[in-house]
């Protein structure tokens, strides 16, 4: 004797491909499963501890001490005008960044649990982190916001730039995360190597220095001439990034202040960005129904 039963059976095919279109509607219809991973993450972070999300905000102002020190003494009177802001106004964008790939790299990982239990758009889990640190992100603005008017420097128009330099650098961290979630399944060593990639990362982008007084403004090599700071931008799209926030809010090396933003600049940035995206969330979504067999 046989049982009939009038509930549908829903079946997931995990080779099945999904539209863009789709995708993007799935997530939208998840946006509240987002929010949750985005308020757990937060509260996970700053789990028993005695002061909270001000840690956010106590971590580049410390950075920024020690640099301020250092490079006053190693400098002598060749140090940047109000250099306490020249170097808060490059760590806090470096601390989101790195700190979102470094979340990024385990989202999947951390959550394998869940992965192998439930069925939801398996982007959500760096979303949620890159979203999270992004909370982060605008407490340490409050700080720099403060540090502008207290140097003297306040707001120019020229900051209504920061929603374009800042869309830009969650669209690269999105993709580097995308990335290195999906290949950290497969490949535990991710971690160790990020965490000295990063290191290296750091030193190779103008954050307590400028590319100019490094390097300076030309160069000749076998014979070519160039721009030898112009290139390290090309070639580092955070260093484009921190330039682009540093040059709205604080100005250049060669400004008595905050300065306009270069659109063709910003635009190649822009355009790097996408195109890491694009890659590393066609690489993330290839690899996604592997994850439950390797985690």
């Amino acid at each position: 004797m046989t049982m009939q039963t009038s509930e549908p059976i829903y079946i997931y095919d995990a080779d099945s491909r999904i539209s863009w279109r789709g995708r993007l509607l799935e997530l939208k219809s998840y946006r509240y499963l987002l929010q949750n991973l985005i308020i757990r993450n937060i509260k996970a972070r700053y789990k028993n501890s005695a002061l909270g999300i001000l840690w956010s905000l106590l971590n580049p102002l410390g950075l920024m001490l020690v640099f301020t020190v250092v490079f006053s003494i190693l400098s002598g009177d060749n140090a940047p005008r109000q250099y306490p802001v020249f170097v808060l106004v490059g760590i806090i964008p470096w601390r989101f960044f790195s700190d979102s790939l470094m979340s990024g790299s385990v989202a999947i990982l951390n959550n394998g649990s869940l992965v192998k239990k439930v069925y939801f758009p398996r982007e959500l889990l760096p979303i949620a982190t890159l979203l999270s640190e992004l909370v982060n992100f605008l407490f340490g603005l409050i700080v720099l916001v403060v540090f502008l008017y207290a140097f003297g420097l306040g707001l120019t128009w020229n900051a209504l730039w920061l929603p374009l330099i800042l869309l830009t650098q969650l669209i690269l961290s999105l993709g580097l995360s995308f990335l290195l979630s999906a290949v950290t399944i497969f490949y535990r060593d991710v971690l160790m190597i990020l965490d000295v990639v990063l290191q290296a990362w750091f030193f190779l982008t103008p954050v307590f220095y400028s590319f100019e007084t490094l390097f300076g403004v030309q160069t000749t090599f076998l014979g070519i001439t160039f721009n030898p700071a112009q290139v390290m931008r090309w070639l580092n799209p955070m260093a484009s990034i921190i330039d682009g926030y540093r040059t709205v809010l604080w100005g250049t090396m060669g400004s008595s202040g905050a300065g306009s933003m270069n659109p063709v600049f910003l635009l190649r940035t822009f355009i790097e960005a996408v195109i890491i995206l694009i890659i590393s969330y066609v690489i993330f979504t290839r690899s996604e129904r592997l994850f439950g067999e390797k985690l």
